[in-house]
């Protein structure tokens, strides 16, 4: 039986989220299909794929499955599942289910589709070259909707496998696409590139830095084209030009940082020191976590000891080895917390994830060093994809252990209702006994009666439609007549045969009424047997509800409390071994800036040394140049 879903307004929320065949027939959507796609929404990928693999093997499991709701979109449901168990980094199980649909016997536009996700699947994996034997096999008809997507990915398997001269031509016809505005623009200058075309690659990025974005994903790419571009363009000398570049970068986006790094070292490069303090004096003022930041605090004193304002440029000095320092300080203290367990305790807080920026919270948490580089931290594809397994076996141990703690549940209720059902059991099965023997008899009695009537009307046979009086008048008649001796009075013989001959009349004049009568109470008759049936039937409904309720679920409950515990027991091992492995990548992670942050340490004292020096000579240089009797400011 299905569950019930009580989901309000659950149609109008998901309207512009469920697949074209679903939009185009609202009233034969599936709600259930419609949740799932709800759920995934919301990013919670496990919960859809608990309802649409719930809902997918009921319906393989009908008699008649044309007749279900999901019939229809069956092949959207099953490539769903795929987009699920995808962001939910299931790859493998992805992988069969998709490919599971790709050999099935479906229509070719279906069949693409199928390549087209198992291609993404192989490609976001890395495995590239199984990600192009997928997507070779798109031929034909592909749906309008992911026809560029086909594309896209196309270019980049290409891409990737070091093939640029067939990426190319592909992205150079995406250009201008709506959904994928700067992209082409980016991907077609990383082909230049490959082929050693710089200057191609220039313009490209040229372009793909100065398409009109609407979306953060395309102020994104946009950023990056020119931080790239710059970034190239001050690496071949060419100062003004990376300067232009860089100053496109939005202040605020993820990739400020950088370039404000690089537009004050394309400013030094010419000897523009002052033009160089306006960037660094921005980057010095932000989060002294980050590695462009680190470089700028040094790089500023520099600017400012090439000015000759070498007291500055000491005191900026000084600054940074303080900063240096406390830094150090908070890296010991991040890798020693890290190494008593306090790191993994923070990531699972369920206050902090349940907002969605929990990792940017994370970093605030009073007295929780271990967090404060998380966001550094999480640039690394090691430690993010740790942390995401990490947790993602975090939520599967929570949702064991309520699963456990529910078959407690299960228990009581088939308990109570066992409690319920058996005392009432009995009177029920009593009145049923009574309501199934007078069934039995009236269908034995109808069945016979059909018989009869069925042979009536074969061959007539009146005498069966006698009433009971005269079959009595007939009966006494004929023993009047067989106890008269031979030597009877003729009158009285024949006073005999004129009375059965009126009774043999009447039963054949009024053969046809009778006939007709016979058949209505037959179908009265059919009417009562209904009736009996409808109460029998009501009856085994009722007595099948009643014992299923609480009958035979003990076997199923103490298979899956064995199982959930045998996942829990499996859950807890791998949490320990992810857990060790991601304390182990944040440790080298946070090693790694206590090495470079100590190297920044050793140059700003040798720096700070030197400026101190500099600004003494540079003070007794003018008291030496100063009259007598004249002291220096």
């Amino acid at each position: 039986m299905r569950r019930q879903v009580h989901v309000l307004l659950l149609f109008a929320a998901v309207a512009l989220m469920a697949p074209a065949g679903i939009a185009a027939q609202a009233p034969q959507r599936d709600l259930y299909f419609a949740e799932a796609v709800f759920w995934a929404k919301q990013g919670l990928y496990f919960d859809a794929l608990e309802r649409l693999d719930t809902e997918i093997t009921q319906h393989r499991g009908l008699d008649e499955p044309e007749l279900d709701t999901l019939y229809p979109f069956i092949h959207d449901a099953e490539f769903f599942v795929g987009d699920f168990e995808l962001n939910f980094r299931m790859h493998h199980r992805a992988g069969r289910a998709i490919a599971a649909v790709l050999e099935g016997n479906v229509p070719e536009v279906v069949r693409n589709e199928a390549a087209y996700r198992l291609a993404r699947i192989h490609f976001q994996k890395g495995q590239l070259k199984d990600a192009l034997i997928a997507i070779e096999r798109i031929d034909g008809r592909v749906p309008a909707e992911i026809r560029d997507d086909v594309d896209y990915l196309r270019a980049n398997i290409y891409l990737a496998t070091a093939r640029p001269e067939e990426a190319r031509p592909i992205l150079r016809r995406l250009q201008g696409a709506r959904a994928l505005t700067g992209f082409p623009e980016y991907n077609l200058a990383i082909a230049d590139l490959q082929e050693q075309d710089t200057e191609a690659a220039l313009h490209q990025f040229e372009k793909a830095g100065s398409v009109k974005a609407s979306d953060e994903s395309t102020r994104a790419i946009r950023d990056k084209s020119n931080l790239v571009r710059g970034t190239l363009l001050l690496e071949a000398g060419r100062y003004d030009e990376a300067k232009t570049a860089l100053e496109r970068v939005r202040l605020d986006g993820p990739f400020s940082n950088q370039a404000l790094l690089s537009a004050g070292w394309a400013d030094t490069h010419q000897s523009r020191y002052e033009k160089a303090l306006v960037p660094w004096n921005i980057l010095v003022a932000r989060n002294r976590t980050d590695p462009a930041v680190q470089e700028a605090m040094l790089a500023l004193p520099y600017a400012y000891g090439a000015l000759n304002v070498h007291g500055r440029a000491a005191v900026l000095y000084n600054q940074a080895l303080e900063s240096f320092g406390s830094e150090l300080n908070r890296l010991d203290a991040s890798i020693e917390a890290i190494r008593e367990g306090r790191f993994l305790e923070a990531l699972v807080r369920e206050e902090i994830r349940k907002d969605r920026d929990w990792v940017i919270r994370l970093r605030s948490l009073p007295e929780a060093p271990e967090t404060y580089y998380l966001m550094e931290l999480m640039a690394s594809h090691d430690f993010q994809t740790g942390l995401s397994n990490y947790l993602d076996m975090e939520d599967l141990r929570r949702r064991l252990s309520r699963w456990g703690a529910s078959f407690d549940a299960f228990d009581g209720i088939i308990a109570a209702r066992r409690d319920y059902f058996e005392p009432r059991l009995p009177a029920l099965d009593k009145q049923f006994r009574d309501v199934d023997s007078r069934r039995r008899l009236r269908l034995e009695q109808h069945e016979i009666l059909s018989d009869r009537l069925q042979s009536m009307l074969v061959a007539p046979r009146p005498e069966f439609l006698a009433t009971t009086g005269e079959r009595v008048v007939s009966a006494r008649l004929e023993a009047l007549r067989e106890g008269l001796d031979a030597d009877a009075d003729a009158e009285l013989i024949e006073r005999i045969g004129r009375l059965q001959g009126l009774i043999t009349w009447q039963v054949k004049t009024a053969y046809h009424e009778r006939l007709t009568a016979f058949y209505g109470h037959l179908q009265d008759s059919q009417q009562a047997i209904d009736l009996l049936t409808e109460q029998y039937d009501a009856y085994v409904r009722v007595r099948q509800a009643a014992t299923h309720s609480y009958v035979g679920y003990d076997r199923t409950i103490k298979r899956l409390r064995t199982r959930v515990g045998e996942a829990s027991s499996r859950i807890d091992r791998l949490m320990a071994r992810q857990g060790y492995l991601l304390e182990q990548v944040a440790i080298r992670e946070l090693e790694a800036r206590s090495r470079r942050l100590e190297g920044y340490e050793e140059r700003a004292r040798y720096a700070l040394a030197d400026s101190y020096d500099r600004a003494t000579a540079a003070q007794a240089a003018v008291e030496t140049a100063l009259p007598a009797g004249v002291e220096g400011e």
